[in-house]
């Protein structure tokens, strides 16, 4: 029967997810190559699946920016001469256990962001029902944006891995000015529920 038409540009596994990912990878690659922006930018808990991580070294390879935030296991090695120069890996250690993936591919002037349940591990792409979703409203677009900003800003609960493996709090490079990402998360949110209309009195 297929599926309705609002539906169809879910990325469903263990259906159709992994393809297209490979596939926004390889489109943020060409970009790459062909000298346009071309930038990856990922919030998720785990990355062990190595078909993507292949895929992710390839776009580095071909010069894409790629940003990475894992809150648990990356199985990728960043920043090794060669094959993932271009390629920095964190994770935020602070007083919310985040659970949220963001996924944002920009490739010359096409921009796909997707949330969902979906970590990045074979479990999740070939044996579970998983869903991510387009992200295609004009202001959450720019939302989700946002805090990727905040989360590869945070220079207070960072850590970063290096190429051989090993974890490092991040150094502030302003020690009088530093980023953290929660705390501005939580500010945020405070602000939008300043900005709510408040109910009614009942009489």
């Amino acid at each position: 029967f297929g599926r309705p038409r609002r539906f169809r540009k879910l990325l469903v596994a263990p259906f159709e997810m992994r393809t297209r990912l490979v596939k926004e990878i390889r489109a943020v690659a060409a970009a790459a190559k062909a000298g346009e922006p071309a930038r990856i930018r990922l919030k998720l808990n785990n990355l062990v699946d190595p078909t993507l991580i292949d895929e992710l070294y390839a776009a580095s390879a071909a010069g894409a920016a790629i940003d990475i935030c894992a809150r648990s296991i990356c199985m990728l090695r960043p920043g090794v001469e060669g094959l993932s120069e271009n390629i920095r890996v964190r994770s935020i250690l602070g007083r919310f256990l985040e659970h949220s993936r963001i996924y944002s591919f920009d490739a010359g002037d096409r921009s796909t962001v997707l949330i969902g349940s979906a970590d990045l591990m074979p479990r999740n792409l070939d044996r579970r029902v998983e869903i991510l979703t387009p992200i295609e409203n004009v202001r959450a677009r720019q939302e989700l944006q946002a805090i990727l900003d905040s989360v590869f800003a945070d220079d207070v609960h960072a850590w970063v891995l290096a190429d051989d493996g090993s974890w490092a709090p991040l150094v502030p490079k302003k020690p009088e000015k530093v980023v953290d990402h929660q705390m501005a998360m939580m500010k945020r949110a405070q602000v939008r529920a300043r900005r709510q209309p408040r109910p009614l009195p009942r009489h």
